[in-house]
């Protein structure tokens, strides 16, 4: 069975793209916003990975994975955060909470895929124990 991953991200492109790259080895959801993807959690859909932009409108990717890690029943999804923002590993250092990886866009999709694959295996690790 294969791993599902959450995407969210409101650039049609970044949706498009990502699912054409990774929907060949697994499950893909994509939400254009974080308050669909929130909606999504929220009725009972736990993925095994949640690949988020930090720059959207409505709900934006710092608020969308600051209430996913401060929910019980979610906050141990792993987290790969995505973002065009100039200054990316200083918002990284300043948010209050953890992401797993993050990545600048553009992105290079090999080295996505690796992030997202030590980042499963990190995972799969931990709650096999």
């Amino acid at each position: 069975m294969k791993k599902r991953i959450l995407i969210v991200d409101d650039d049609l492109s970044i949706l498009k793209l990502l699912n054409f790259i990774l929907s060949r080895d697994y499950e893909i959801v994509v939400k254009n916003n974080g308050m669909d993807a929130f909606a999504w959690l929220e009725d009972g859909n736990i993925p095994e990975l949640i690949i988020s932009d930090l720059q959207m409108p409505y709900f934006d990717g710092q608020s969308f994975i600051k209430n996913v890690k401060i929910s019980g029943l979610l906050r141990d999804i792993p987290i790969i955060m995505l973002s065009a923002a100039h200054d990316l590993d200083t918002q990284v250092s300043k948010m209050p909470f953890q992401v797993d990886a993050y990545m600048p866009k553009p992105f290079n999709p090999t080295s996505l895929k690796s992030a997202i694959n030590l980042v499963l295996n990190i995972y799969d690790a931990s709650h096999s124990k």
